[in-house]
């Protein structure tokens, strides 16, 4: 992942505007530590940190057209990047580098403004056309890549990737929605993703595993192009054991596999005797990779708290929870000389995966929950996945979140996707059945339909106790009695969000930076709607797996009371050993 920061009419063309602005980008260079670029046009500014994943040698940003007149930055990855290339060079197009991205100019210059749904990728991007002084800003569909929008008193735009690149110097400022468009011509957005699935009707079109199959290889096989070392993330849970499986049976084929070799890299993250550190670990056995196993320990996820929201920026809980593992495992794997990872997100939300979904009353709700699941990936999962990895350099791919393969999985009847335990149709049961292939199997019937684990759980059910015991220590009862005047948007309700919020606040202490955070109740990652499914939930609201009663193997008792007010010992977390890596003992890259 890169990191893009632009400023765009701030009646200031000045040195000293210029210095402001670098100083600004270079808040994101840990998004892309391999070169800066900073292009002006009066008071215009386009500034890039980029991580070098395609052409590393030529693709420095900002990115031209042939003269020079529409500049680019960009934050992502352009998987069609070579069909549209060639397309375009049909119609007397020249290209200056290798990049994927160096195709958006000139589908700009053929097709104006209405250009981006040909992208087939994950991208933010800023286009500035110094012919009539115009720009545009676009999002990815889902919201892969993180993006922010904000307003100066001088009348200035602001984009940037993290709120840390504009929060000290725009009025106001918001997320950037996925799948739209922002143009100065008309000084707004507008909607480029526009799916079926989108308006939340009911789907019809009856459930093909083979179909299903293909579209999901198609969508691994695309993020397979690379041309730095490579591996996939790997807890043992159904959706990274896929990513990992398809991978490694068609890695030997690829451009990727003639430079970097044909055995694949996967990594793990957990707490010792964890349950994800074992199934991942049976897995990787099982597919032949080159497996590192990190273990770390539950004060080490509590001393990095601070760094994480200060990169994932959000108070979520849940959110935090899962990016703490995420942020350190990266860190490791980037001192390995790996640049690029597969992950599993977007899974669940797709396919009714979260454990609330075994009391989803019938099609259409499993159905509306999952679009408003999907809509809601941006603050979530993709925020953790885009913002814990890029905190260290390393860029993460998410194949689920694929547009075509979307478009195949939210076209079938929601009613094979049902979880009906009379018929041993577990969560996610027509993904895991896509895949069960008795003649060349993908992975171990066991795995293929493990129950799934949240991240925050299957790393070590102890990490989410030891938060709650930290939290505990940190926030007293008096505290939590005026939080509501304290905190009155999304008031925190348990000690643990409460101590969430007092570090956030710190970093971003301005209105606009609490607003761009979601809230309302949730029970093991649900909407506030779902929560009507089950009425104990409303008394067990966590957002942890282990809170939906009756469906995790692992699930809290009844009538613990709300979680806040759990007491736990505080000894949890007192007399550990660092961070362990045990890996593979070096990472062997055939050249």
């Amino acid at each position: 992942m890169c990191g893009i920061l632009a400023v765009l009419g701030c009646s200031d063309d000045s040195q000293a505007k210029r210095v402001r602005v670098l100083e600004l980008s270079r808040r994101l260079k840990h998004r892309g530590p391999d070169w800066s670029g900073l292009y002006q046009h009066g008071d215009n500014y386009l500034a890039h940190q980029r991580l070098a994943i395609i052409d590393p040698a030529s693709g420095d940003q900002p990115l031209f057209n042939e003269d020079e007149t529409v500049v680019v930055t960009v934050n992502g990855e352009i998987y069609n990047h070579e069909e549209l290339r060639k397309s375009l060079t049909l119609t007397g197009h020249k290209f200056r580098t290798g990049s994927d991205c160096d195709v958006i100019a000139h589908l700009y210059e053929e097709h104006g403004e209405d250009f981006v749904d040909m992208l087939d990728g994950m991208f933010s991007f800023v286009l500035l056309d110094t012919r009539n002084n115009t720009y545009i800003a676009a999002r990815d569909a889902i919201g892969i890549t993180s993006l922010y929008i904000g307003w100066g008193l001088d009348g200035s735009v602001w984009i940037s990737s993290e709120l840390k690149g504009l929060n000290d110097d725009c009025e106001h400022f918001e997320v950037f929605p996925p799948g739209h468009l922002y143009s100065s011509k008309t000084g707004g957005f507008k909607r480029w993703y526009n799916p079926r699935w989108f308006a939340e009707t009911i789907p019809s079109t009856p459930y093909d595993p083979l179909v299903l199959r293909r579209a999901f290889e198609n969508a691994v096989i695309k993020r397979l192009m690379t041309d730095v070392p490579f591996g996939v993330l790997l807890s043992g849970g159904l959706d990274s054991s896929l990513v990992a499986s398809i991978t490694a049976r068609y890695l030997a084929g690829t451009k990727a596999a003639k430079q970097w070799g044909a055995q694949l890299h996967s990594f793990c993250v957990g707490l010792e005797g964890s349950p994800d550190l074992k199934a991942a670990r049976e897995v990787a056995d099982y597919l032949g990779t080159v497996h590192h196993e990190f273990h770390f320990t539950v004060q080490d996820g509590i001393d990095a708290i601070e760094d994480v929201i200060y990169h994932i920026e959000t108070y979520d809980v849940t959110t935090i929870r899962a990016s703490t593992p995420m942020f350190l495992m990266s860190r490791k794997i980037k001192s390995l000389g790996v640049k690029m990872v597969i992950s599993g997100e977007g899974s669940d939300e797709i396919f009714g995966g979260y454990l609330y979904f075994h009391k989803a009353p019938n099609k259409e709700e499993f159905h509306e929950e999952t679009c408003r699941k999907i809509k809601a990936l941006h603050q979530y999962d993709c925020l953790r996945a885009n913002k814990s990895t890029s905190a260290w350099g390393l860029e993460a791919r998410v194949p689920f979140l694929d547009k075509e393969f979307i478009n195949v999985a939210m076209s079938i009847d929601p009613e094979a996707k049902m979880i009906n335990m009379d018929e041993k149709r577990i969560e996610k049961w027509i993904l895991r059945r896509a895949f069960d292939d008795e003649e060349h199997p993908y992975l171990p019937k066991h795995i293929l339909y493990r129950q799934k684990e949240q991240f925050s759980d299957g790393v070590g059910y102890s990490w989410i106790d030891g938060l709650k015991a930290h939290a505990e220590l940190h926030v007293t009862d008096r505290m939590m009695l005026h939080a509501g005047n304290i905190f009155p948007h999304n008031t925190p309700v348990t000690k643990e969000a409460y101590y969430y919020r007092m570090i956030f606040e710190r970093f971003f202490p301005q209105n606009s930076a609490k607003l761009t955070v979601p809230g309302g109740a949730s029970i093991a990652c649900s909407t506030a709607k779902a929560i009507e499914w089950d009425a104990s939930w409303s008394n067990n609201l966590d957002p942890s797996g282990r809170a939906a009663l009756g469906v995790h193997n692992a699930a809290y008792k009844k009538n613990t009371g709300p979680v806040g007010s759990v007491k736990l010992a505080p000894n949890i977390i007192d007399n550990v050993p660092r961070m362990m890596d045990i890996s593979a003992s070096e990472l062997v890259i055939q050249g």
